[in-house]
């Protein structure tokens, strides 16, 4: 139907007769002409219509209206110096219309495509327009090519692409599964995938030693900005590699990636690395964001024998004191109440502050802090005049993430983050196992088939010290994506069952398969899974993950565009055998 693209005529083009096809973006009616902007998905180009190229055509055009598609045939030429855009490609050159062909037409639209203040509800209601907007199309261009750009890295190094079920069985993987019940098999129910783990794993075994899938991933949980019921997962796993080889790999693959999406070098080649313990202890956080230098400082050894019976209660019940310096902001008592009420809000039992003048610390609980202490204290955290000393009192890993999460507030709410830096790091030395408050036992950090870092060989019962052999990558305070080297023998997988206190019949029931396998000569590997979606919000700066995903659910997991989730018919209850608690 077209010869060209819109938004690829260039001044190369001039006098040479084309056949577009688009949306009128804008229509301008200047009595003698009338002016269009023509749009596809390269971009838009201005259309003219004169009554002395044809008299039919600048008739019939008066009745075009925005976002009609039209079939527009005509010749390109130069614009006059004086009406020239340079901030459009295509803004040298305007094609003057011989004839034109109105495709379709189209109702007034629920909002105007060039409003840059759409309520988000009513752009997911109307996604076909919401995405038909420039801006929205770039995202989706870039979505794209970032697809080609993994795809292209991972097939040179060696990797071989697949697809793994949809429908699959439920295992505990951390998140609620979405079921699917079987017409088939009565009583009995699908989980759709939250990953891939385990079908990777056995394609390890199957030997083809480097997988990799973007996959789409479903998880039954809570949603957020940067979540969605169901996403899509850069999924990667090799064979008879340790972690130093996937780390080095997959760095590769994001340095691509960035590149591609940001048009520059990542400005820190290879990626720096932290501990998980280093980065619990600094920044209270296991993604820490490194844009601003506003590190935690313990302070418990300050006031092992103080008299302040905050602190004495906290250490002597085997808690932490910890600070962090706003430095030189001199802020008045109402910043540091609002502060206080802040650290609440994040859960925090109160929130001690002292400022810093010249004549020493100004607080409510000076008074009760010998000369020894503030002077040590003043010492260790490098205060001069005009700075806030924040300090909680907690359990150990309590106090870390409420530092971690008021540093964060502090970072934002004073400015501290530069936010044109782009900080990448990689956590490695993970905690194999936490402790679960709600089933009052050790779970796995990340899944039952990560490794320790060292074989278990004489456990003496101290969970909190065994290091898996995993690791996470951050970006600018977010994570990308973790991976793990898994457990290849049979013996060190039953030996993390057993940890988990997961019994041979229940092992067997969920995970009997893969045992099996892991008993016929499976391989050493590991692997890694990054959030795409994830990624491309990021490296594209945007705040919303819905923004780089086509059709997304809101935060109560609804999509308003086709008013899923529904309710079926009862004929199709009736064939599933299933009765809801509402009939």
């Amino acid at each position: 139907m077209r010869d060209t693209y819109c938004g690829t005529i260039r001044k190369e083009d001039v006098d040479k007769t084309v056949t577009l096809a688009g949306w009128v973006f804008r229509r301008r009616d200047h009595g003698g002409l009338i002016f269009a902007d023509l749009r596809d998905v390269t971009g838009l180009v201005q259309i003219v219509f004169s009554p002395e190229i044809s008299k039919e055509a600048h008739e019939r055009a008066g009745d075009i209206r925005s976002e009609y598609v039209l079939k527009v045939t005509g010749k390109v030429l130069r614009r006059p110096d004086e009406t020239e855009n340079p901030n459009l490609p295509t803004g040298q050159i305007e094609v003057y219309v011989s004839s034109f062909e109105v495709l379709n037409t189209c109702k007034v639209l629920p909002f105007q495509l060039d409003d840059e203040e759409i309520n988000e509800a009513t752009r997911l209601r109307y996604r076909y327009l919401d995405m038909r907007r420039p801006d929205m199309q770039k995202i989706f261009i870039e979505r794209s090519k970032a697809y080609a750009v993994t795809r292209d890295y991972l097939l040179s190094k060696g990797f071989y692409e697949f697809e793994t079920p949809l429908l699959t069985k439920s295992t505990p993987e951390g998140a609620r599964d979405f079921v699917v019940p079987s017409r088939l098999n009565t009583g009995m129910f699908y989980a759709l995938p939250q990953s891939p783990q385990l079908f990777k794993q056995l394609l390890m075994m199957s030997g083809f030693e480097r997988y990799f899938q973007i996959a789409r991933c479903f998880r039954d949980e809570d949603l957020r900005a940067d979540r969605q019921p169901e996403f899509t997962q850069i999924d990667i796993e090799m064979s008879f590699v340790g972690r130093e080889d996937v780390m080095s790999v997959n760095e590769g693959l994001i340095i691509a990636l960035y590149e591609a999406l940001k048009g520059k070098k990542p400005p820190e080649v290879p990626f720096p690395r932290m501990t998980f313990a280093e980065a619990m202890e600094k920044y209270g956080s296991d993604k820490p964001d490194l844009r601003f230098d506003l590190t935690i400082t313990d302070l418990t050894s300050i006031f092992l024998k103080t008299e302040f019976g905050v602190f004495k209660k906290t250490i002597e019940s085997g808690g932490l004191v910890k600070a962090i310096v706003l430095k030189g902001k001199t802020l008045s008592r109402k910043d540091l109440d609002v502060s206080v009420d802040m650290a609440k809000e994040l859960g925090a039992g109160g929130l001690i502050w002292m400022r810093k003048d010249a004549e020493g610390l100004q607080s409510p609980i000076v008074k009760f802090l010998s000369d020894e202490e503030k002077s040590q204290m003043i010492s260790l955290l490098g205060v001069e005049a005009g700075d806030v000393i924040f300090i909680m009192s907690d359990k150990p890993g309590r106090v870390s993430d409420l530092m971690g999460r008021f540093r964060l507030y502090i970072g934002e709410k004073y400015d501290l983050i530069d936010k044109s830096l782009d900080k990448f790091l990689w956590i490695i030395d993970f905690p194999l196992l936490e402790y679960s408050e709600e089933e009052k036992r050790y779970v796995a950090r990340h899944h039952p088939f990560t490794s320790p870092k060292e074989k278990l060989v004489g456990f003496d019962g101290n969970y909190d010290a065994i290091l898996a052999n995993a690791y996470d990558l951050v970006f600018n305070g977010v994570e990308l994506g973790g991976g793990s080297i898994r457990n290849h023998r049979t013996e060190d997988q039953a030996e993390m069952f057993r940890l988990l206190n997961i019994k041979d019949e229940e092992a067997s029931d969920k995970f009997g398969f893969l045992l099996e396998a892991l008993e016929m000569g499976a391989p050493p590997h590991g692997g890694i899974a990054f959030g795409f979606d994830r990624i491309l919000m990021m490296f594209l700066g945007l705040s919303s993950i819905r923004d780089v995903i086509a059709f997304p659910k809101t935060q109560k997991g609804s999509c308003l565009l086709t008013g899923a989730p529904s309710r079926v018919a009862p004929r199709q209850l009736t064939e599933l055998k299933i009765r809801t608690m509402t009939d």
